[in-house]
């Protein structure tokens, strides 16, 4: 796989300063990033100076912020229309932010809770969101995990309809579904027309629960990924999200996946 299609995300370097997590994002061979929404990378409210300083970190190491990790759009399903008018003030901040990055997308959290009554709140807001997205060129992703309706591909599905634009959509993570008893082959099937952006790692169902691993240690099949996205013509990135520090250090694990990637 071309490099240029490969990306790594910051949050598994949280602990760390966003140039540090950029350097070592470089020095695995990548060029691009996702940016995690919170502090110490991307805080959730950016002043100037935060992003003009991301900017020089991203020029000094040669990564680009490719899509930015981020968390708006939760009160969206709020009771309180002040919080819904401050959410969508947010969203449209941090669109900015990815517009001023040249970011292809953000990831936004479909309200809160696993409730799907929550969509006939959300879907006008995050239909505004789209709107307002795409003057920016930028797409808005909601990621398939538990703890939010995103984790159902079901649900999914309904307030993609529901929102009805190609500017928002799914960020396809075959591991959480995986993680939250979900087939991610047949939940492809199901959203393969709203996919956005696609986070890669691996893990296993065990006798102990769900069990993070190295990349094509677990069951998730890259190559399987690979082939069905390029089936259906998906152009955007893949972002490692190497999450298992315990087992190896980011610092060498992430070359490591970064050539198996390569490799397909």
């Amino acid at each position: 796989m071309d490099i240029n299609r490969i990306s790594a995300c910051t949050y598994p370097l949280r602990e760390h300063p966003y140039d540090y997590a950029l350097a070592v994002i470089a020095e695995s061979g990548v060029h691009r990033a996702d940016l995690w929404g919170r502090d110490p990378h991307l805080p959730e409210e950016p002043t100037e100076e935060d992003l003009a300083a991301i900017e020089q970190a991203s020029e000094d190491t040669g990564v680009t912020i490719a899509n930015l990790g981020s968390y708006p759009g939760a009160d969206f399903s709020s009771d309180d229309p002040q919080a819904r008018d401050a959410a969508l003030t947010h969203m449209k901040r941090i669109i900015d932010a990815a517009e001023r990055f040249g970011c292809l997308s953000i990831r936004v959290t479909p309200g809160r809770g696993e409730d799907p009554a929550i969509i006939d709140t959300i879907a006008p807001l995050m239909a505004e969101s789209a709107d307002y997205a795409g003057r920016a060129g930028v797409r808005l992703g909601m990621e398939n995990h538990r703890g939010s309706i995103a984790g159902n591909p079901e649900h999914c599905l309904r307030l993609c309809e529901a929102v009805a634009s190609p500017w928002f959509g799914v960020l396809y993570e075959p591991c959480n579904l995986l993680h939250n008893g979900v087939d991610y082959r047949a939940a492809f099937d199901l959203l393969q027309s709203w996919i956005v952006h696609v986070h890669v790692k691996d893990g296993r169902v065990t006798e102990d629960g769900f069990e993070r691993v190295h990349l094509g240690a677990g069951e998730v099949d890259p190559a399987w990924l690979v082939n069905a996205l390029g089936s259906i013509g998906y152009e955007g990135d893949y972002a490692l999200e190497y999450e298992i520090p315990e087992i190896e250090p980011v610092e060498t694990g992430l070359p490591r996946w970064v050539e198996l990637f390569r490799q397909l």
